[in-house]
């Protein structure tokens, strides 16, 4: 094929065809045999990744934006039957939408293993053909806000920017993990579609490149100030203090036509140079120009500025927090866990589940810190908040899945506030945070397994 014909391609094909085709391969045996029946599948983390101690669930939103609006259309059809599926098949699966119901837990609230984020409840076809897209949104919005809740942490009240979309996996990824970062509490993003799109504030400051094409400190700032008067100037592109120095001289120069608000240091040792910029600042008079750190940062090195005392007001954290670097991926697993009104289970070692629809219920000591959850059958109560939440009924959202970023973002910061300090800390937590598993459900599980 020309890439003419393969950009055209590409452009009439929808997010439906984003599935693995094992998928697809399920769906016409299901179709050709009559499985049709109503089918509970649920996507929960099996562990947590290493060095987390809770996950923030996200990653709704996008997910019940792709259900409402799961459709073939005739480019995805055509390229099927390129696949080799027959037409009877395509001609049934240009019909198919999502009609079915969900339960989550609602953006922000932090999660723990084996516990479902959501849960979908369909015709089996239906139920099956989503789960590639929904792990992938998932997992990894999940993944990035959990960083980003981490970074939020460590700064300890100080503001956090989102820098890290040149640095994203992707266009999709570097929008969606601007979004759960800030969703954990980041300020603000560098990503003017991001920003946008989802209503964040956007932020930034200046280049090397730009200081460089001026070829001094000074020619730069002067240009840049008098086009953007109240920014942040980047003063490490050739000697850090001497940029700071610089940034003192302009401003005898303006005198009270001065108004920068900020420095960028951007170069190590970011501690001793934040002290030494800030001393320089003061002994000027311009105690009130802020100093913004970035540069390689992620949650432990932002704790150990703040624990330095390093006189930093605000970070900006990119590559390691759009990547989780350190912990790139989390075991997401989307478990059939009931079939036409019976539980279903996997029996296999390390993997097993548990049957069918669940609730979650978080109980509390006295001070409201979380103290346990547990893991329960839908149709049982128990002490403690209920975590899952219908947001969708016969492929439609309800008023639960339609909350805002803002209101999302202020659920993230009540549920990691309400944690133990030891599930808030950057070490591994000691106990870990329990998770009961009822006994009518562990009595359902026996018997499956019996069976």
């Amino acid at each position: 094929m020309s890439p003419a014909h393969d950009r055209e391609a590409a452009a009439g094909v929808d997010l439906a065809l984003f599935t693995d085709l094992y998928e697809l391969t399920m769906l016409q045996s299901y179709q050709e045999h009559g499985l049709r029946a109503p089918a509970t599948f649920e996507l929960f983390a099996r562990t947590l990744p290493e060095g987390r101690n809770y996950l923030l669930a996200c990653g709704l939103d996008s997910a019940l934006a792709y259900l409402e609006t799961l459709e073939f259309g005739a480019e995805s059809l055509a390229a099927l039957e390129r696949v080799g599926f027959p037409a009877s098949f395509l001609d049934w699966l240009g019909e198919l939408r999502f009609t079915g119901d969900v339960w989550a837990m609602p953006e922000g609230t932090p999660a723990f293993g084996d516990e479902p984020l959501l849960t979908v409840e369909a015709p089996l076809p239906e139920a099956q053909v989503v789960e590639t897209y929904l792990i992938n949104q998932v997992h990894f919005q999940t993944l990035v806000a959990s960083k980003g809740a981490r970074v939020v942490t460590a700064a300890a009240g100080r503001p956090v920017a989102d820098f890290g979309g040149r640095r994203a996996h992707g266009t999709d990824a570097g929008l969606t993990a601007a979004r759960a970062l800030y969703l954990a509490g980041m300020a603000s993003t560098s990503n003017v579609a991001a920003g946008a799109r989802y209503g964040i504030p956007v932020t930034g400051t200046m280049a090397h490149s730009y200081v460089q094409a001026h070829g001094d400190d000074h020619a730069a700032f002067r240009d840049f100030v008098a086009t953007h008067p109240e920014t942040t100037l980047l003063v490490d592109t050739f000697d850090t203090l001497e940029g700071v120095r610089t940034v003192v001289a302009l401003a005898r120069e303006l005198g009270d036509a001065f108004r920068v608000r900020n420095i960028r240091l951007d170069s190590e040792p970011l501690g001793e140079l934040a002290v030494e910029a800030r001393r320089i600042l003061d002994a000027a008079g311009l105690a009130l120009v802020r100093i913004i750190a970035s540069g390689g940062l992620d949650e432990h090195s932002v704790a150990d500025l703040v624990a330095s005392g390093a006189p930093i007001d605000a970070f900006g954290v990119g590559t390691r927090a759009v990547t989780s670097s350190d912990a790139p991926t989390f075991d997401a697993v989307y478990k059939l866990v009931a079939y036409d009104g019976e539980g279903r289970i996997k029996h296999s070692t390390g993997k097993a589940t548990l049957p069918g629809r669940k609730q979650v219920f978080r109980q509390r000591d006295a001070s409201g810190l979380a103290l346990r959850d547990v893991l329960a059958r839908a149709d049982e109560r128990h002490d403690g908040e209920p975590l899952l939440v219908q947001v969708m009924r016969g492929g439609e959202r309800l008023p639960a899945g339609e909350e805002s970023l803002e209101h999302a973002r202020e659920r993230a910061a009540s549920g990691v506030e309400r944690l133990p300090e030891r599930l808030r800390a950057l070490q591994d937590a000691s106990p870990p945070y329990e998770v009961v598993v009822s006994d009518a459900l562990q009595e359902d599980a026996a018997r499956l397994g019996r069976a």
